[in-house]
């Protein structure tokens, strides 16, 4: 890789004239060789990066969207440069790849946070698909964007990354960017369109689910294992194509305390979802990972969650070896005696939040070492990774897997793809677990699963026809 470059701006929330912007990119492209990438950045207040998502050029089919709104919003699309590979260095790889793809973009101490470079991750649940298929996911997917648009309050900015040569030039870069901003900022709002999609057919799979619970608590009870999360997918069949952010805008409304994500790869097929449960966020040097384990329906039964024999223990594992984990790293982190109730949409869920000092750490070592957690695996981890391969008729791929960025300062931010599906043309295909340990009841993971599979189908605002809307009641 090629030095880069970047342009400097002297306040977060004015905007240069072209012609200092051209200035800029002239005198950065001058200190570089030909075949560098050009960084630019403009401030580009107001406009929601979800609305604004499909106007950035996408042609090699990339696009990604990060929705912590009321929080840090961030759209991007197309490609910069890219790392796709598997294998048990895929953390530490893609670790390198991020810091030399950043490093090298002369970032000034100027830049404000909201408009750093990031490096967008995707990464598999296991370190390597079992067959090697179109459909499979590889270990890590990371990508450095042609387009960025990051957003917070109604303060935003817009990035283009370009290789220079070929008949790219400097003036050509920031003549683009220009225009492009130009072109959003012409935009009239728009409210989401209602979806026209339904649910033509689905998928049973309490039977087989059943059979697999059945054999896991014999492996739990049996001291083989303390615990193991068992996954099942759900295929919704669809009658017509849909654009998976047709997708995402009712769950900003119904999931207002998750991080809505889309992570697309190419044209028609999409990973999409709402996260309530964070890896780890590492903010100047300061990390919070959260314990989220036990789940019940919103409701004056909620606050039972708290005295679940059941649930407290299977949260504890969790707690106990997310704080394990990041003390063998070297690390010294805190967490509050005591779990609290965390809602998201109608789901409510115990939660710990824990916290560490991680300056000297890379990000994605420590992700390395958190991923997979017991709330989406199992305890023994190795063990329980085994028997997931065995027992779940299916690849997981992005699944509980995780998804998030990294900035040009080391700051990160990586959720867990949990209350997730992939769109493939007309098939959804949704994915939940429920975790399994001594004092579980069959039919009581089952109605967990059911509940979750029901609570996201709901709140994508997908109706079902006539025929099969018997069939897709909320448990």
């Amino acid at each position: 890789m090629r030095p880069q470059a970047q342009l400097v701006q002297p306040t977060p929330s004015k905007a240069p004239s072209f012609a200092e912007l051209l200035a800029v990119a002239a005198d950065r492209a001058g200190q570089l060789e030909d075949d560098a990438v050009l960084s630019l950045a403009v401030p580009l207040n107001g406009g929601d990066p979800m609305a604004l998502l499909p106007h950035l050029d996408s042609s090699d089919g990339f696009r990604f969207l990060w929705d912590g709104a009321p929080g840090l919003c961030i759209a991007a699309s197309g490609r910069c440069n890219g790392l796709e590979l598997s294998g048990p260095r895929r953390f530490e790889l893609a670790q390198r790849f991020a810091s030399a793809s950043l490093s090298r973009l002369a970032t000034p101490s100027t830049c404000p946070p909201l408009a750093r470079p990031r490096v967008l991750l995707a990464f598999g649940f296991f370190e390597a698909p079992l067959e090697s298929t179109p459909e499979a996911i590889a270990g890590v997917q990371a990508v450095l964007p042609r387009w960025q648009l990051s957003r917070h309050g109604q303060h935003g900015w817009l990035r283009l990354q370009r290789p220079l040569g070929g008949g790219t030039t400097a003036r050509s870069v920031a003549e683009e960017l220009w225009e492009q901003r130009l072109a959003l900022m012409a935009l009239e709002p728009e409210q989401p369109a209602p979806i026209t999609a339904q649910i033509q057919s689905r998928t049973a799979w309490e039977t087989g689910y059943r059979s697999a619970v059945d054999q896991a608590l014999q492996l739990v009870d049996g001291g083989h294992l303390q615990k193991l999360v068992l996954a099942v997918r759900q295929e919704l069949n669809l009658d017509q194509a849909i654009d998976p952010l047709e997708l995402l805008a009712p769950l900003r409304r119904h999931q207002s305390g998750s991080c809505r994500f889309l992570w697309q790869q190419k044209s028609g097929a999409a990973l999409l979802g709402a996260s309530p449960e964070r890896l780890l966020t590492v903010r100047q040097g300061r990390l919070r990972s959260d314990a989220l384990a036990g789940t019940t329906p919103v409701g004056e039964a909620a606050s039972e969650l708290l005295n679940s024999t059941k649930d407290r223990h299977e949260h504890a594992l969790v707690v106990d070896t997310i704080t394990a984990v990041l003390a063998k790293a070297g690390l010294q982190p805190r967490r509050p005696r005591h779990p609290r109730l965390a809602r998201h949409g109608h789901l409510v869920h115990l939660h710990t939040p824990i916290t560490a000092d991680c300056r000297g750490h890379q990000p994605l070592s420590l992700a390395a070492a958190l991923h997979p957690t017991p709330a989406v695996a199992g305890l023994p981890r190795r063990e329980a990774m085994g028997w997931l391969r065995s027992l779940e008729p299916f690849e997981r791929g992005h699944y509980a897997a995780p998804i998030g960025w990294i900035d040009s300062s080391g700051d990160a931010d990586l959720r867990v793809a949990i209350r997730s599906g992939t769109l493939r043309g007309r098939q959804l295909m949704l994915t939940a677990g429920a975790g399994l340990v001594k004092g579980s009841d069959v039919d009581r993971e089952l109605q967990e699963v059911a509940l979750k599979l029901g609570v996201l189908q709901q709140q994508l605002n997908l109706p079902a026809k006539s025929q099969v809307a018997n069939n897709l009641s909320i448990v």
